[in-house]
């Protein structure tokens, strides 16, 4: 019987949840990331140019953080398995308008969840 892939192999992750940027605008910077080594994901992390970035870097390092403390994996072993945003909640604030109108605003935020791995030999 085959096993099932990465069932077998040991992996970490880490979150931040309700981090106030959209989560659009997440995803654009950790579509970067997805699949790559982690000292990689961390180098181009540290040069993109977007907000979105620095969270996702402290998010990484954690999440390698995890691996090398509780499972011990040296960072050059592993590799962003996982990277996803999902959706928090939205706040809604009102912005007055002409005519004595109002506007919605909707503030949104994001739980950005990176899951690093074991590479296989």
């Amino acid at each position: 019987m085959a096993k099932a892939a990465g069932k077998d192999r040991a992996s970490t992750k880490a979150v931040a949840r309700y981090v106030r940027i959209s989560p659009l605008k997440v995803q654009q910077v950790i579509s970067l990331i997805r699949g790559k080594d982690a000292e990689d994901a961390v180098a181009i992390l540290k040069f993109t140019p977007k907000a979105a970035a620095r969270v996702i870097s402290k998010v990484l390092n954690s999440a390698i953080a995890n691996a090398e403390k509780n499972l011990r994996i040296g960072r050059n072993r592993l590799y962003v398995s996982e990277a996803y945003v999902d959706q928090g909640p939205t706040l809604k604030r009102i912005r007055p308008r002409a005519m004595g109108r109002a506007y919605r605003i909707r503030k949104r935020s994001s739980h950005i969840t990176v899951k690093v791995t074991e590479k296989e030999d």
